[in-house]
Parts: C-alpha cells; sequence; structure tokens
C-alpha cells in the first residue's frame, strides 16, 4: 500500500520520458521525476521515498526529506499567507497547507509555528493544524515518573511552558524551574515528574532526587583542579552563575557539594569552594 504523507519503500517498475515509475506490493504505480531519479537506478532497485501532491494535486514520489510527515508534530516557518489560509516550509517544492479552521490564530509569514501533521478525509490533502491538544492523547501508556523523554516546545504560558512529549502527549516545564533558555520549537531531553490525572505530564530538565546529581560532585572536582584548588561560588551564588558554570540548578549544585562537603573532598567558604587538604 503506498501511504501518503510518508516515507515507502518502493520497486522501481518501469521508466517513462517524465521519470521512473515505483510500485507496492500491490503493484499500484508512483512517478518519480526525472530529477529525483538516481543515475544507476533500474527496474527492480528498490527506494525509500516520500509520497505527496504536487501542485497540481497529482500524487508524486520524492527523494527529498520533509522536515515532518503525516503523524508527527513540528516546529515549521510560515512563508506565506491568502485568502484560503497559510503555507508553511516543510522541506519540499509545495508548501505545506494550513486552512484557516486549523489555525488557533491568525498565522504572519516569517513566525515559526508547532504544527501537527494529518490527512483531510474531506480534501484528500495533507495538512497541518496549530490546534495542537486535539491531536494529542489523553491517556499516557509505557512512561512512568523518572523517565527521560523528548519534548518539542510549543507555547509559552503564565505557568511555564507547554510542549509535545514523545510525539503523543501534552507536558509542561514549570517556569519557576527552567534554569536554560528555552524556545519555541526547541526540542529537549526532559524528565517526567508526575503523572496527572487530565493525562498531562510535568516535567523537568533534569532528573528528580538525588539521581539528578549525576556525575556533577566529579566535574565539580576536576574544575576545582583546573583552577588551582578553588572556585567562587558555593551554596549563595545566583543560580545563573551555577547555571552558566556547570548547567545544572542551584538545588542540584547544593546537593552536589554537600556530597562533597560529607567526604571532605572540598572546604565551603565565604567566597567559594575549595579542595580539602590532604592528611
Amino acid at each position: 500500500m503506498i501511504e501518503l504523507g510518508k516515507f515507502n519503500v518502493l520497486e522501481a517498475a518501469r521508466s517513462s520520458d517524465f521519470g521512473m515509475y515505483f510500485k507496492d506490493e500491490e503493484n499500484r504505480e508512483v512517478l518519480l521525476p526525472n530529477k529525483y531519479v538516481p543515475d544507476s537506478c533500474k527496474p527492480g532497485d528498490k527506494l525509500n521515498l516520500f509520497i505527496y501532491l504536487d501542485s497540481e494535486d497529482r500524487i508524486v514520489a520524492t527523494t527529498k526529506s520533509p522536515k515532518v510527515q503525516i503523524g508527527e508534530f513540528a516546529s515549521l516557518q510560515v512563508k506565506d499567507v491568502n485568502n484560503v489560509g497559510a503555507f508553511l516550509d516543510w522541506g519540499l517544492e509545495k508548501d505545506l497547507f494550513v486552512p484557516f479552521k486549523e489555525q488557533r490564530r491568525p498565522l504572519r509569514p516569517g513566525e515559526s509555528v508547532v504544527v501537527y501533521v494529518y490527512l483531510d478525509e474531506e480534501t484528500d490533502r495533507i495538512s497541518a493544524s496549530t490546534k495542537l491538544n486535539k491531536f494529542l492523547s489523553k491517556k499516557v501508556s509505557g512512561i512512568t515518573e523518572g523517565d527521560s523523554v523528548s519534548a518539542l516546545i510549543c507555547s509559552r504560558t503564565d505557568l511555564g511552558f507547554t510542549c509535545v512529549v514523545e510525539n503523543q502527549y501534552s507536558g509542561l516545564i514549570y517556569e519557576n524551574e527552567t534554569f536554560q533558555k528555552l524556545r519555541i520549537g526547541d526540542s529537549v531531553s526532559a524528565f517526567v515528574k508526575k503523572r496527572r490525572d487530565d493525562g498531562k505530564l510535568d516535567l523537568s530538565l533534569q532528573k528528580t532526587g538525588y539521581d539528578k546529581v549525576g556525575d556533577l560532585p566529579e566535574t565539580i572536582l576536576k574544575k576545582l583542579k583546573l583552577q588551582a584548588g578553588f572556585i567562587p561560588v558555593n551554596s549563595k551564588t545566583d543560580p545563573d552563575v551555577i547555571y552558566n558554570l556547570f548547567g545544572v540548578s542551584k538545588k542540584t549544585f547544593k546537593m552536589a557539594i554537600g556530597a562533597l562537603y560529607k567526604e571532605r573532598k572540598i572546604v565551603i567558604t565565604d567566597d567559594g569552594i575549595k579542595l580539602a587538604p590532604k592528611d
């Protein structure tokens, strides 16, 4: 079966003046235009091709890789807006269409937006929507608290940053727990803090509990040795300074230096931390 809006592994069937026709297991054919046909391609060869509609709404194949396919979320740039909707750059010659009815707010040329790509059943057209919630699953499966997940940053709210988790769930990273700059469209690794009753996930950019300390104590010791045994940071240092140095929150840093202090590997002073003298 040839699936529109997705990659398909198809077999070269026959050549024509316009390109090479490829077929699926049921002998249904689709044209790969001449400009995409590899020089060495011959009948019987198999290629992984993306199937979409050209400017005349004919089903065609391409060897180019779009930035997103049907069933996925992605951040794309708006190229144009006219009286029927908006058009996004998704890496192919024909832009991706966003109907007005699928725009959460009017889109503007040049901006980047997070969209979901779907097949419009009424028009058989590959389309996109900025109304993400209706495409997200309300029932979380296979994810537990503490798991590492991928998150696509979608929008900023009073609480923090909303995101799409693992391409299917809704997540939130709270503003007061964000210790790095996040932008709409960023893809980040996060950890599940809590599975909420409404099917949404509370996320953290760092592991919860002492596990999030990880190799930080060793990192601190290495930096101390490189800087003559002293670093002008301690539990009173500004959180931004700590993050710029170690990429962690102030709370995590305090846990790490607390552990090092208990092991008598460092001394904490009013000005910073230093390596403990050897016995």
